[in-house]
Formats: C-alpha cells, sequence, structure tokens
C-alpha cells in the first residue's frame, strides 16, 4: 500500500514523535548512554528531512521532559549540548529550506546561553512556511497545562470566562493543529506526560524499533497503519450511521 498526502482525511498533516529507546540502543552495543543520544540527533535530521518528503506539514518530536532533571548530570550536560550543535549545525540548512522551528516547554532552569540559543532559533525561522518543525525540550503536558492556566489567570479570566478556547491559545502549542498520530518508538506503550491536551484524539502507534534505528520506510509504516484507522473524533462511523 502507498502513502498519499492527497486525501487530508487519510494522511497525517502533523505527527509528534516520542523518541525512546537510544540508552537501550547503546547498551547493546556496550556503549555509553550518550553514544545513543548522539545516534539519536543522525536519526532526527533523517526524519524532519524524510517527513518533509512524504508532505508532512509539522513534526514535533519529544527530546527533553521535564522529568528528566531526574536523570545524571553528566547526561543532562550531554543532552543539552546536543541541542546546542544540532541548532549550530543545521539552523542555516533548515532556515534555507524553509522550516519554522518552535521550541515548547517551560523556560524555568535553563541557562542564559541555551535561552538565547532557543530565541535565536525561533527568530530566524519564524517567517517560515514551508514545514514546522516543533523540539519539545524541557517540556511536560501537566506542567504546560499548569503554566497556561497561571497565564490565563494572570490575563483576567476567571471560571466563567475560561473556555477550552482560551487556555489553548495559552499552550506552548497556540497556533499549532493537534497532532493526527503519535508515534513513539522502543516498544513502550506510554505517552509519558506528552501533549495530553493536543494528542486527546490523535491515533497512537506504537513500534518496537528504537529510535536510532528508526527510518524514514519506518515512518511510512506508520503512516499507512494511520491510514487503516476509523477516526470518528467520538462521532458513529459511516458503517455505524448506516
Amino acid at each position: 500500500m502507498g502513502l498519499s498526502s492527497t486525501y487530508p482525511d487519510t494522511f497525517p498533516a502533523h505527527i509528534a514523535i516520542i523518541m525512546d529507546g537510544n540508552g537501550r540502543w547503546a547498551q547493546a552495543r556496550h556503549r555509553p548512554r550518550v553514544f545513543g543520544h548522539q545516534a539519536g540527533v543522525k536519526t532526527v535530521r533523517r526524519i524532519v528531512e524524510g517527513a518533509s518528503e512524504i508532505g508532512v506539514k509539522c513534526l514535533t518530536l519529544y527530546s527533553f521532559s521535564t522529568e528528566n532533571w531526574s536523570r545524571p548530570k553528566a547526561e543532562i550536560a550531554a543532552l543539552f549540548n546536543l541541542l546546542r550543535e544540532y541548532v549550530e549545525q543545521d539552523l542555516k540548512t533548515l532556515n534555507e529550506r524553509g522550516v519554522k522551528i518552535r521550541i515548547l516547554g517551560s523556560r524555568e532552569g535553563l541557562k542564559p546561553d541555551l535561552l538565547a540559543l532557543i530565541n535565536e532559533v525561533q527568530s530566524t525561522t519564524e517567517d517560515n512556511t514551508s514545514f514546522e518543525l516543533n523540539i519539545a525540550f524541557n517540556y511536560g503536558g501537566r506542567d504546560e497545562l499548569v503554566r497556561a492556566t497561571r497565564h490565563a489567570m494572570a490575563a483576567g479570566y476567571t471560571e466563567d470566562t475560561l473556555t477550552s478556547e482560551v487556555l489553548e491559545s495559552f499552550l506552548d502549542t497556540a497556533g499549532i493543529a493537534d497532532p493526527d498520530l503519535v508515534i513513539r518508538t522502543s516498544g513502550e506503550k506510554r505517552i509519558s506526560n506528552f501533549l495530553l491536551w493536543q494528542a486527546a484524539y490523535a491515533e497512537f502507534v506504537f513500534t518496537d524499533v528504537l529510535w536510532p534505528d528508526f527510518t524514514k520506510a519506518d515512518l511510512e509504516d506508520c503512516i499507512r497503519e494511520f491510514q487503516r484507522r476509523d477516526r470518528r473524533f467520538g462521532n458513529l462511523s459511516a458503517s455505524e450511521v448506516a
């Protein structure tokens, strides 16, 4: 079965991915976890390019969660350095390709140089329209909802005026369409506090492939699985109505 982005009802415009399995990939090769994260960055490059080629319009990647702060300090430092390297090495190319980059998540606890890098990335690419790349960094779905609620209250909204539409406008993803498809690699079957609000009606596909081994072909397989689903959004399917 081939892929087609001609029919928007059967093709995911926005795909979100929980990139899992770097550590186990490295362990299987008797290498440190950082080695797995380095391989994972190469996969990010491969999948960003591949998703765009397939016809996906928006890609959101879960790179560092609010819970990841409990990891060893050396691993956290390595993850931050990998983000810096990815941006420094790829920003020019991504910008030339018309990729708009947005960093989702809390800015609390991030060092000034990293905050400056995030601002540079977003300001450099904010007018691009060819492809959207969202990187969830220092992100947690529950934290996002708490921050959004606080910001809405600070803006003067009350229990009588705070609606779903209002709260959505204060989320990190304000202005971004909800994901159609959420993929998790490595065989784990949970969402780990990722896009709790936005993924309310997304389809989920779990694959045993570890993130460093994930390819464009694997992405296409996940999309084919998505295309076999009957998305109802709480309604009856056509066959049930009949």
